[in-house]
């Protein structure tokens, strides 16, 4: 038998609560901010396909 220190059992430490709810919040600004580029993808395309408004008649006076 061999005299080797007894370590002690290898764990993973506990996550305290709030790496769970950071996690969550940054899950959720993920999908703010992907859903905020979807709409403006959205918005130029639609942009895009508008025509430009035809210019204001000039009136005599």
């Amino acid at each position: 038998m061999t005299d080797r220190p007894k370590s002690a059992p290898e764990t993973q430490p506990i996550a305290p609560r709030t790496s769970a709810k950071a996690e969550r919040e940054a899950r959720l600004a993920a999908a703010l901010r992907e859903n905020l580029r979807k709409r403006k993808a959205q918005a130029r395309a639609r942009a895009e396909d508008t025509p430009p408004p035809p210019p204001p008649a000039e009136t005599k006076d």
